[in-house]
């Protein structure tokens, strides 16, 4: 029986430990932490529950598809977020996007007047092309060359691909209100990027949000970490918490193991779900290790995490813009970075019992996207004083958008992206590993499988990228790469899997 080392235990390492654990390797998945999760993570604090990670999960099915593949249906009951999300801007518009696309041509035009509810229609229409050109094609399949060749060699498609434009350039040209460019260009953020210099292409996230819906778990979304956690368990997949890996050990030029706290663990393959910067620039031997050049950091984010007393009614999920949204790029990626002055906040409020100690208070997630952390080229967010000046200025800049929750406060516990840093191995605390700047994005992120053989990379610093539905397709890759043990799982005493990998069941709805 071959045996598959995983390092880090985020959902894209879990991922990947409990496809393999089915396909009868045997797994083990170190993890520096005290706990598994990576991102995806969580705090308590006096009855109240956070989800530090992502606050809601697109294409279910993608997860669905994890559990069927390993063993069965996972209970993870989901909820329709509705809506999606509200989104306030500058000069008091209100854009209130639903959770049936329908409904969605009569809510822009409810915000921005007659006509753009048909600039919506025509993008979504262009965006459901893009997604038939990407989806399948080029997100669930490792990197190919011979792929986007093809691609590019269809007239048709090279222009529905359009990698000279990016999402602000198609923005400008389909969407005539520049408060829709806005709304947008936001979708460049999903993989920490500059809308001015983020492929066109990837405006498809819009699409798939608006077409496959959002989705909340009750009780938060780390449960879904919690749920493939104790899915690997039943696969007999071995997680060791505390286990640093201070190394990947090579031989003869190919990956053999790993070494941790000192020990060397003998691999026939090992699964990277740590940065791909710390993999390539740090993990490896000094003969094997590999500079990742022309990549810009993602961007980070400044996060508050907000003890409310009383509740008011509102969305699930806020978003305020600021005046100037340009300005917020030029400060996360520009020659000199700082924090932003007048930064977009998005608010996680979920109305949901199980994450506050009463029905007397809420919690709130206040995040805003921030540089990455770097003390000795750009901005030192450990420097004295920084956390709390900017604590300050964000709940101030959410008062004066109409959102004051001042004298609310409890407790505002704050994460800044150094403190991301130190918690998830993101270097600067850069949420997506690189960012999708230039035309060639797509081929410049980290391919799954690495430069050496029996060496391999997963989760959102690699391809296909970050997000919950992008990161079970990494695992789903790698695993192909892999391909199965030479014992059946169900020698080792496992379940074997229940669904054909082709199958796209659907998740029980509430």
């Amino acid at each position: 029986m071959s045996h598959v080392v995983v390092i880090g235990a985020g959902l894209g390492g879990l991922a990947a430990a409990a496809r393999l654990g089915a396909a009868g390797h045997r797994v083990t998945v170190f993890e520096s932490a005290g706990t598994v999760g990576g991102k995806l993570g969580v705090i308590e604090r006096d009855g109240f529950t956070f989800d530090t990670g992502p606050s809601l999960l697109t294409m279910p099915a993608v997860l669905e598809q994890l559990f069927a593949d390993t063993g069965g249906p996972a209970a993870l009951p989901l909820t329709p977020v509705d809506p999606a999300c509200v989104y306030t801007f500058a000069d008091g518009t209100t854009l209130e996007l639903p959770f049936d696309r329908s409904r969605a041509p009569a809510a822009f035009d409810a915000a921005f007047g007659p006509g753009a509810g048909e600039a919506w229609s025509r993008l979504h229409a262009r965006s459901e092309r893009l997604w038939e050109l990407v989806g399948e094609p080029v997100l669930r399949r490792p990197v190919s060359l011979a792929a986007l060749a093809r691609m590019s060699a269809r007239p048709a498609d090279l222009t529905a691909v359009a990698p000279w434009r990016t999402i602000d350039g198609l923005a400008r040209r389909l969407l005539p209100d520049p408060r829709m460019r806005l709304w947008l260009n936001r979708y460049a953020t999903y993989s920490g990027s500059d809308p001015r210099r983020t492929p066109a292409v990837l405006s498809v996230t819009s699409f798939v949000e608006q077409e496959f819906g959002a989705w909340y778990v009750p009780g938060g979304l780390r449960r879904i970490v919690d749920a493939v956690a104790h899915r690997c368990g039943d696969l007999g997949v071995q997680i060791r918490t505390g286990a640093t890996v201070e190394a990947v050990t090579v031989a003869g030029g190919r990956a053999t193991g790993v070494r941790v706290d000192g020990v060397e663990v003998a691999a026939d393959a090992v699964v990277s779900n740590a940065d791909a910067t710390v993999l390539y620039e740090r993990l490896l031997p000094a003969g094997a290790r590999r500079r990742l050049r022309g990549r810009s950091p993602s961007m980070a984010g400044f996060v508050l995490l907000l003890g409310l007393s009383g509740r008011r009614p509102g969305a699930a999920h806020r978003i305020y813009f600021p005046r100037d949204y340009d300005a917020e790029f030029d400060a996360i990626f520009g020659s000199a970075p700082h924090p932003v002055p007048d930064p977009t906040i998005y608010v996680h409020a979920p109305d949901d019992p199980a994450l506050r100690p009463g029905d007397d208070c809420e919690g709130w997630f206040v995040l805003v996207n921030a540089p990455a952390h770097d003390p000795a080229g750009g901005v030192d967010w450990d420097a004295p004083g920084l956390r709390e000046r900017y604590t300050r200025r964000v709940l101030d800049l959410l008062a004066e958008r109409g959102a004051d929750v001042r004298d609310r406060v409890r407790f505002a516990d704050t994460i800044t992206p150094a403190d991301l840093e130190r918690r998830t191995g993101a270097p600067g605390g850069a949420i997506y590993g690189t960012a999708s700047h230039g035309p060639r994005a797509a081929l410049r992120r980290p391919a799954n499988r690495g430069h050496l053989p029996g060496l391999y990379l997963v989760g959102g610093s690699a391809h296909p990228g970050g997000g919950i539905p992008l990161v079970l397709m990494s695992a789903e890759i790698v695993a192909g790469l892999i391909g199965p043990a030479e014992t059946a799982a169900v020698s080792t005493g496992a379940p074997r899997p229940s669904a054909a990998p082709g199958r796209r069941p659907r998740f029980r709805s509430t």
